[in-house]
């Protein structure tokens, strides 16, 4: 890749030129080199902005991805600055949408009456400006549209929301310490090979729907075992 001027370096990262100067004057980015009075850029700065940008859609605040990245040499190559990214991207929610009402209710397959979007508003699903409707989890309007139709009082519809979200969040937890633990460190100990660069990269890649597969058969089965343990037990059985 050619030497970029700040310009070039923006429009390839997706970003204006003001915010690449803000992050270079927070020391996210190491200086860049000069030819006369131009400053040029290379791949590892790209690579640095497409991380930044990684770690916003993780929900970090600039302090904290401030501090990731001290950890970071200003000398790493692009390639490891890529790998970083790639072991954060299987991981990274899902990107907010807006849409109009007309949308909404296409996207969720019925129409969604005041009531359903309030349960979906408490399900944390969507949340509402006057007539905007911001749909933060996508995947789950649909799922999510089907529960605000049920019958069921609406606390415990929450109730059981939170519930899974609190477990699953400390699971996922677990899940990522011990990726790092026991593939990710021990790749960084041997010194990074290059040659097990692509083998971690694509296990970052398959790790998150192999893990949704097995949590969604696990979740199943731990359904069924309580549903057959709440049945009262005929004497002498």
């Amino acid at each position: 890749m050619a030497d970029m001027t700040v310009d070039e370096l923006a429009a390839r990262a997706g970003m204006t030129v003001r915010t690449v100067r803000f992050y270079a004057g927070r020391g996210l980015l190491p200086p860049p080199r000069l030819r006369g009075r131009t400053g040029l850029y290379g791949p590892e700065h790209l690579a640095r902005l497409e991380l930044v940008r990684e770690l916003q859609s993780l929900g970090l605040t600039l302090a904290a991805i401030e501090k990731h990245l001290e950890r970071i040499p200003p000398d790493a190559p692009p390639e490891d600055l890529a790998l970083q990214r790639a072991l954060l991207s299987p991981w990274a929610p899902e990107e907010p949408e807006d849409l109009d009402r007309h949308e909404l209710d296409r996207r969720a397959g019925r129409h969604l009456d005041e009531e359903a979007l309030r349960r979906l508003e408490a399900l944390g699903i969507v949340e509402r400006d006057g007539d905007a409707v911001r749909v933060i989890s996508p995947a789950l309007l649909g799922v999510g549209a089907e529960l605000a139709e049920l019958a069921m009082p609406l606390q415990t519809l929450i109730a059981a929301h939170e519930a899974v979200d609190r477990h699953t969040t400390v699971l996922a937890a677990e899940l990522q310490r011990v990726f790092q633990d026991t593939v990710v460190r021990p790749y960084r100990e041997r010194g990074r090979p290059p040659e097990e660069r692509d083998r971690l990269l694509e296990l970052a890649t398959k790790l998150k729907p192999l893990m949704i597969q097995s949590l969604v058969t696990s979740f199943q089965r731990a359904v069924d075992r309580t549903l057959r343990d709440s049945v009262p037990r005929a004497p002498g059985r």
